[in-house]
């Protein structure tokens, strides 16, 4: 991919600090561009939450437009004016919880009645597509968040769940990444049990035998032990965050007495 590269000095920032902007010059994104911004020793930051971050409280970010690399007072107004209506909306209990996953939703491509092929003779035909229950479901969509990796507030990379060996996945390209993608999605979304694929047929044609409303895995059982260590697991985790909470709580009450001391002197 050939880029084209700018860099000048921000002004809006304290002296040294650059400016960056990189121009794709070829490929399905040409003429789209990213800003980066550079330290006076060099360091590289990709967003406002970094540069922020670093910055602190020596210069106010509120107004600062990443993209443009400008103060821009009208834009700081706006967002006080997002936050207050954002603020307002969750005092009427109507917060954003758009939890969809990105499945594409499609209308059927059948446009005439089908014949349903089942292995006795009495085949049912479907006559209204329009009022059909269950809407036909894309195949294989976890592999969609292929790649995807969450991150901490200081954008590094969080380590990856380690599934049981008991688990197995099912279809082409299949990978750890995407059954544990299918797994939480299948927990988050369904209100009935998770019992991966029952049927053999699948493994030998996941296209046409799988299973749209189970992950992408072969058929497995909880047993009581898997609960026990699972029940261990969260046992574990939560005294390790009642430590967290303690020590921290201990180092404010700390630094509190500090300047309590320092005052006073």
């Amino acid at each position: 991919m050939i880029m084209e590269r700018k860099r000048v000095d921000c002004p809006a920032l304290p002296p040294g600090w650059k400016k960056e902007e990189v121009i794709r010059k070829s490929g399905l994104s040409a003429g789209k561009s990213d800003v980066y911004y550079y330290s006076p020793t060099g360091k590289k930051f990709r967003s406002k939450p970094q540069l922020s971050r670093y910055l602190g409280n020596t210069v106010d970010l509120g107004c600062f437009d990443f993209r443009t690399g400008k103060m821009m007072p009208g834009k700081l107004q706006k967002n006080k004016q997002r936050l207050r209506s954002e603020n307002l909306s969750l005092s009427k209990g109507k917060p954003d919880l758009n939890t969809a996953l990105p499945i594409r939703q499609t209308a059927s491509i059948f446009k005439q009645p089908v014949t349903k092929v089942v292995n006795h003779p009495n085949n049912k035909v479907k006559t209204d597509l329009q009022r059909a229950t269950e809407q036909p479901r894309q195949l294989f969509w976890e592999k969609r968040l292929k790649g995807l990796r969450s991150s901490d507030v200081t954008e590094e990379v969080l380590r990856t769940m380690e599934l049981p060996k008991g688990l197995q996945s099912v279809g082409p390209d299949a990978s750890d990444e995407t059954l544990l993608s299918a797994i939480a999605s299948a927990l988050h979304m369904s209100s009935g049990p998770i019992t991966g694929q029952t049927s053999t047929a699948a493994e030998k044609n996941p296209a046409i035998w799988l299973n749209t409303s189970q992950p992408l895995c072969k058929a497995f059982t909880v047993t009581d032990d898997d609960i026990r260590e699972q029940e261990l697991k969260v046992y574990q985790a939560r005294r390790s965050l009642e430590e967290a909470l303690m020590a921290d709580s201990l180092a404010r009450a700390a630094e509190s007495a500090r300047d309590i001391e320092g005052k006073a002197a």
